[in-house]
């Protein structure tokens, strides 16, 4: 997993590029923790996340909360199909509360 970041006016823009598994999941949440300290309010992009287990999944629930326990705001844009399937399957789309753009079928 590679996680590419951009900070803005107190804003911290993560980009996640590869698999979102149990196999990264302790360092990918220590990163997390660490860039949420940096900043007022963070914006992870999964558009690049080709893989995602439930492990990743509640990485992204955990780093939610921890934004709320900070009183941050931490949301999740451009789900790749990987990200929406796993969320979709779980029916966890209500608690992360961001929205989900779901893309035409073929």
């Amino acid at each position: 997993m590679n996680i590419r970041v951009q900070r803005e006016n107190g804003i911290s823009r993560l980009k996640m590029e590869g698999e979102l598994t149990i196999y990264q999941a302790s360092e990918i949440r220590q990163e997390l923790i660490g860039h949420l300290a940096d900043c007022d309010e963070m914006e992870i992009d999964l558009a690049d996340v080709v893989e995602m287990d439930t492990a990743g999944c509640q990485l992204l629930l955990a780093a939610k909360h921890e934004g709320l326990q900070q009183g941050k705001s931490v949301r999740f844009v451009s789900h790749s199909q990987a990200a929406l399937e796993i969320i979709d399957l779980f029916q966890m789309a209500a608690q992360f509360g961001d929205p989900l753009l779901i893309p035409a079928q073929r």
